[in-house]
């Protein structure tokens, strides 16, 4: 699968709001990981703003050192910024991003949802994910690279959707092509930045936490029974205990760092 700039840029023509047009993207057929080619390329003096896009991921990397299984037919891209923004609140960017992107295919027809703390989940199966990586100096984040990973037409596991395929049972498609797929993403990810940037990151965190679809799940942490009531602006996971006492003491909420537990994926069917 070939990916077709022309039509891409016809496509975030066709955005008005998007504001400006992308001068630095670079589109590749295959790449070891979309995160990694842009950090080199920053590192060769190249646009701090550049984009890398790719259709295939030869060792891509998710949250944590995982791989990133990235086969032929899904999108892959890596967008630099400088935020601005100290490190211990780099985590937003991850929200916002996810916010935005998910907000976008909503507006689309397409029922994304959040999965805490990076998934775009659909009909509780995953979709696609979000790795973002920055460099600090004296405390400030100096770079950032969001990368994102979204199944258009590629191969998925049984956790897993495709978008393509999932369009095809829907009446209308609004997105016809891997290209308006990215402009749609490239959309998300700005107005997620915006928002954070223009509106704060209180009301940033409101729009995230209305997508969450892991609001009420219940979690065992150290044989205790919890349950998810939100995510706090640096990520982390709000969980709360029954109100009640063990050898009088009270057992307390807690809030889990992203990394520290996994709510997992149940394989489904539909």
């Amino acid at each position: 699968m070939r990916f077709n700039r022309q039509l891409l840029e016809t496509a975030l023509h066709s955005v008005i709001e998007y504001g400006y047009l992308p001068s630095y993207l670079h589109i590749f057929d295959s790449v070891s990981s979309t995160n990694q080619t842009l950090w080199d390329l920053l590192t060769r003096g190249f646009d701090p703003y550049s984009i890398v896009i790719a259709t295939q991921q030869t060792s891509g990397r998710g949250q944590w050192g995982r791989q990133w299984i990235s086969p032929t037919g899904g999108l892959y891209l890596s967008v630099g910024i400088i935020p601005k923004l100290g490190a211990t609140d780099g985590y937003q960017l991850t929200l916002a991003s996810a916010w935005g992107i998910a907000d976008q295919l909503r507006q689309c027809g397409v029922g994304v949802g959040i999965k805490w703390p990076n998934d775009l989940v659909l009909h509780g199966r995953k979709l696609g994910g979000i790795l973002t990586e920055t460099k600090v100096l004296h405390g400030q984040i100096t770079q950032a690279v969001i990368g994102v990973g979204i199944n258009w037409a590629n191969p998925v596991p049984d956790t897993g959707i495709n978008l393509q395929s999932w369009q095809a049972s829907q009446p209308h498609r609004a997105i016809s092509c891997l290209e308006t797929l990215t402009a749609t993403v490239l959309l998300g990810i700005k107005s997620g930045m915006n928002c954070l940037c223009q509106e704060g990151v209180s009301v940033l965190l409101s729009r995230y936490l209305e997508l969450l679809t892991n609001i009420g799940d219940q979690v065992y942490i150290n044989n205790l029974l919890g349950t998810v009531v939100g995510v706090t602006s640096q990520g982390k996971l709000h969980v709360s205990f029954a109100t009640k006492k063990t050898d009088e003491i009270k057992i307390p909420e807690i809030y889990l760092e992203p990394g520290t537990i996994s709510l997992g994926y149940r394989e489904s069917s539909v």
